[in-house]
């Protein structure tokens, strides 16, 4: 082989990437064709030998291709082998291992086909050297032969390494991005150097450390040596005069840090030494972050990102979680385009819409699809809207005005100019923005949803005016505003005082998860500001409809309790950890009731949740108080709204377990005059031995604790179960009055908000009180 001789060439790569090495090569001025899966042809010299192996970021290899021919028998694979002028491909002493793989070929063994093809090399070296001995102690020149559909093609690698071994990743994570796949995710986006660039599940930083490369026009091959730098007639000059052009070329650091962030620390240290390793410190960053958390005040940034797939066998819990909750992170940035290298099925199902794009590659063996989720198209001279960090906010540090209006398919070479729409801009006041449909990757909203935000704003104010007078007068100040009015809005908004607490119930609707979040944003904000309530102030709860034996459960972890007044008395509401605040506004006429009727009386409050019976009980005097609730959280919430009130005391008691364990343990001689039993439609604790059932345990549970309420005491009963079926002839009770119209607040649209009962125990005639003696 000589400098100007030359050759058919093949750049292997991986399958789904011979397009993105078509382009990287055009790009390198050399003309070239993809042919079969996982290669690319084109022609060049030893010098387009090592330029290809120094620039391209998505090839394995670069092969030589010294002949093809029919091989469908083993005797046409040695002669046709044989027949060729090896002398002029391998010295006398050089050594030529020989690999194989057949695919729909009469040949299949490959083991065979290799030592066929190993002695033919033999032969014919012997032949062309003229001598008896091939001592193979010089260069290595390897050999590969492959054969498809009878078909075979020998090459020679001129790589020897893979082209994916920079040399800057010596520390891993144990499922590492190869680089050559992480630099074809990058060009097969919208990103430019300009723009902000966020990979939230970075692991050993990768992707980062590949754009930054490509941002800063450093040739991946830089700091590696290659296979063929060893043969007879290699090209070392011109390699060194690559190499050094090569340098000179190297753009300036990246106006912006690009931003990786992991939740486990330990893979961080090893992306900051590969970075560093790299050259590229000063263009990345990486901490710790989960993604849920993400938030970035950047516009017309990527997000490029190879989360985790899950591939345990049966349903991955943690996977599915974390999955469903990328759309509502994703909104966040509407300006953004996004693309996600995964194998988890159900992608784009659970993200709530299909990608722009999708793409079938392989990241070693597991078969993935590379979605793209396009946003819209920057605004070529915007001003780029620098916001204060927050804490948590991971923002990166510079501006992006760049032009997406290329393909993907135009990343590697000069951006095509095109005259782009107006970008969306952000709104002036605090509501949420609502993208129109086409605006945001994800997130965007129709224009029925301003039209919505505007009925809803109308309904609020008009029944705000309604309260307002009547709820003064009644010193309320806590009270039901609102009940899904407007079918379209299936909202529930409690006010307060100056706080509101917005619920959601389930409803069917149009819109994905994305869009279905930020409706939910345009409501709460909505509803601040028709209020006239400051945005901090607005809380807004999913409340899904149990199904089966699903339960609610704890939605945040503030532990912020604010005060509130009722009846003249203080409770304190957490509006941002629960679906329930503590405060159930339905009951509370039922409360007043327990107060006016709890005078010297001995108090039991059974399901006792925060305690406001037991508070108001206290208030009205009662001579004992005893709150039972299987949680200790809530008792110490119930003791917190007595000490609010300044009513502790050794005559309240608290006990912290199982209702139906408290009733059978009772003490003879333990009775109260007045009971409250609130229970949940549906319990399954992990620390009981049973589930609760309202319909079925109700009734069971209510004739025991009438053994512990004295003669002529009553218990007030409620549920929420609608559908209750009160079995009064099973109760030994002499009196059993439902009394849920008189106790449902008038605000309340749903008069069915509860159901409640007043039972009444029998007082015992002379006879059955001597015989009871």
């Amino acid at each position: 082989m000589h400098s100007e001789q030359e050759f058919d060439l093949i750049a292997a790569c991986a399958f789904g990437l011979e397009a993105i090495v078509r382009r990287e090569l055009s790009a390198l001025g050399i003309d070239a064709t993809i042919g079969e899966s996982g290669r690319v042809h084109f022609r060049g010299s030893l010098e387009t030998v090592a330029k290809t192996n120094l620039w391209l970021r998505c090839a394995d290899r670069v092969l030589i291709r010294v002949a093809e021919f029919p091989a469908a028998d083993f005797d046409a694979l040695f002669e046709t082998t044989k027949a060729i002028d090896w002398g002029q491909w391998i010295p006398a002493d050089g050594e030529f291992a020989v690999t194989g793989r057949s695919v729909k070929s009469t040949l299949t063994s490959v083991p065979a086909c290799q030592r066929a093809v190993k002695r033919a090399i033999v032969d014919a070296l012997q032949r062309d050297h003229q001598t008896q001995t091939l001592p193979e102690t010089g260069a290595s020149y390897p050999v590969d032969v492959a054969l498809l559909k009878d078909t075979a093609t020998i090459t020679l690698d001129t790589t020897g390494r893979s082209l994916h071994r920079r040399g800057y990743r010596s520390a891993v994570t144990a499922a590492p991005l190869k680089e050559t796949l992480a630099a074809a995710m990058v060009l097969l986006s919208y990103w430019k150097r300009d723009r902000p660039l966020i990979d939230p599940f970075c692991g050993s930083g990768t992707i980062l450390i590949e754009a930054a490369m490509i941002g800063r026009n450093m040739a991946p091959g830089q700091s590696r040596e290659f296979r063929f730098q060893q043969w007879q007639g290699a090209p070392r000059d011109s390699l060194l005069q690559l190499r050094s052009e090569a340098l000179q070329g190297v753009l300036d650091p990246l106006p912006q840090r690009l931003l990786g962030s992991d939740t486990d620390f330990r893979v961080l240290r090893f992306a900051r030494e590969n970075a560093e390793a790299a050259g590229v410190t000063a263009d990345v960053h990486f901490e710790t972050g989960d993604v849920r958390e993400l938030r970035n005040s950047r516009r017309f940034g990527c997000l490029i990102t190879n989360p985790p797939y899950g591939m345990r066998l049966g349903r991955d819990w943690e996977i599915e979680e974390l999955y469903a909750s990328l759309p509502n992170v994703l909104r966040h940035l509407p300006t953004w385009s996004f693309y996600f290298l995964t194998a988890y099925s159900g992608f784009e199902k659970i993200l709530g819409r299909r990608a722009d794009r999708r793409r079938k590659l392989y990241n070693a063996r597991i078969e993935c699809t590379y979605y793209q989720f396009q946003g819209p198209k920057p605004v070529a001279d915007a001003p780029a809207e620098v916001a204060p960090k927050t804490a948590g906010d991971k923002t990166t540090d510079a501006t992006a005005t760049t032009d997406a209006t290329a393909t993907p398919e135009a990343t590697a070479m000069p951006e095509v100019a095109d005259t782009p729409r107006p970008a969306p801009a952000p709104p002036a006041t605090n509501r949420p923005y609502v993208h129109a449909v086409g605006e945001a990757a994800f997130g965007a909203l129709p224009e029925k949803a301003e039209h919505q935000a505007e009925l809803f704003a109308t309904r609020l104010r008009k029944r705000a005016k309604h309260f307002r007078k009547m709820m003064a007068k009644r010193k309320i100040t806590c009270f039901r505003l609102y009940e899904r009015d407007v079918p379209e809005i299936p909202l529930v908004v409690d006010r307060y005082e100056n706080y509101l607490h917005l619920s959601e119930f389930e409803r069917p609707h149009d819109r994905d998860v994305a869009q279905h979040a930020a409706w939910l944003d345009l409501m709460a904000a909505t509803a601040g500001e028709a209020l006239d309530v400051p945005k901090e102030n607005v809380f807004l709860k999913r409340r899904s409809r149990q199904r089966g034996k699903t339960q609610h459960e704890k939605v945040s972890q503030t532990d912020q309790k604010i005060p509130v007044q009722e009846g003249g008395l203080t409770f304190l509401v957490n509006l941002a950890d629960y679906i329930d605040t503590g405060l159930f506004l339905d009951h509370r006429i039922t409360r007043q009731m327990v107060r006016e009727q709890a005078a010297g009386k001995h108090f039991l409050n059974l399901f006792a949740y925060t305690g406001s019976f037991t508070t108001y009980a206290a208030a009205g005097g009662a001579a004992s108080t005893t709150s039972v609730d299987l949680s200790q959280t809530y008792l110490d919430w119930a003791q917190e709204n007595l000490e609010a009130n300044g009513l502790s005391g050794p005559q309240h008691q608290y006990a912290a377990m199982d209702i139906g364990e408290f009733v059978r343990r009772h003490r003879p001689g333990e009775v109260y005059d007045l009971v409250v039993c609130d229970p949940p439609t549906f319990s399954n604790s992990k620390r009981t031995d049973e589930d609760w059932n309202v319909q079925t345990d109700a009734v069971p549970l209510l004739n025991d604790i009438l053994k512990l309420v004295r003669p002529g005491g009553v218990i007030f009963f409620s549920t929420n179960f609608r559908r209750f079926k009160f079995d009064t002839e099973s109760l030994g009770a002499s009196q059993v009055h439902e009394i849920s119209k008189q106790t449902v607040p008038d605000e309340f649209r749903n008069r069915r908000i509860h159901r409640c009962w007043r039972i009444e125990k029998g007082v015992l005639n002379a006879e059955a009180q001597s015989t009871q003696r």
